[in-house]
């Protein structure tokens, strides 16, 4: 019975270490994310990633509006 309790120490401490890591690694995750939504509708200042989404999501949301200029010339 007493042989396990250092075991389970130590294996609470190592959990506890990983989850340490991956919370750190989340905030990167978070800012490199935020860092890719470089496009932004000029209509309601929604954010993405590249510009055939862009597109993709002004033709659907505002079919009635014209295309900006730097969507029209990209091809889905």
């Amino acid at each position: 019975i007493y042989g396990s309790w250092p075991q389970k120490i130590q294996s609470q401490q190592e959990n506890a270490k990983k989850q340490a890591e991956q919370k750190k690694q989340g905030h990167d995750q978070k800012a490199a994310a935020k860092g890719a939504l470089v496009y932004t509708c000029t209509v309601c200042r929604t954010q993405m990633p590249d510009p055939k989404t862009f597109k993709q999501h002004f033709e659907n949301k505002y079919p009635k509006t014209p295309l900006p200029p730097e969507l029209a010339d990209i091809r889905e």
